[in-house]
């Protein structure tokens, strides 16, 4: 009982992992570049952003977890659902790297609509196996939504520069 209890803590905060992570070495760009960006009127205040993503990998963190556990831990029929799970969790662990620390937007771009299928395919592999992992995953699937047509607004509205010239 005390080990499953490990396992779900693990997997819920594995996630908030890589967010932490892309957050800490990205957070002197964020305040100074991204607010200079031309952004639509209805992107989100930056507060949002880390109360967002607190719930959203909670939530994909503890899915995974009943996912793992429904199929009996690391057995073959967990290969597909939880590779899907990790592929897309790497994709989104990737974002910020690409968009603020390189401040590549096309990679990001990139990134964020291979992330939309990966995720999409991981919920579609999740349904048969539980309604609850897949019910949970559908905030951070309307989320990725808003993010992506945010990612593709940010990269039209601002040009990059050509490389050799400076800020």
């Amino acid at each position: 009982q005390g080990r499953m209890w490990a396992y779900t803590v693990g997997f819920t905060v594995l996630p908030h992992v890589g967010g932490f992570l892309g957050w800490f070495i990205n957070r002197k760009d964020i305040p100074v570049w991204y607010e200079k960006l031309k952004k639509p009127s209805w992107c989100p205040s930056r507060k949002i952003f880390p109360v967002a993503w607190t719930v959203l990998y909670t939530g994909m963190g503890y899915a995974s977890y009943l996912v793992w556990n429904d199929l009996g831990g690391c057995s073959s029929k967990a290969l597909i659902p939880l590779g899907l799970y990790g592929a897309q969790l790497a994709l989104n662990w990737a974002w910020p790297p690409f968009f603020f620390g390189a401040r590549n937007m096309k990679m990001a771009l990139i990134d964020i609509l291979c992330l939309d299928g990966l995720a999409i395919g991981t919920v579609c592999s999740w349904y048969r196996i539980n309604k609850v992992a897949t019910l949970l995953m559908v905030p951070y699937l309307g989320w990725l939504a808003m993010a992506t047509c945010l990612t593709i607004r940010i990269w039209k509205d601002n040009p990059e520069e050509k490389p050799g010239k400076s800020e």
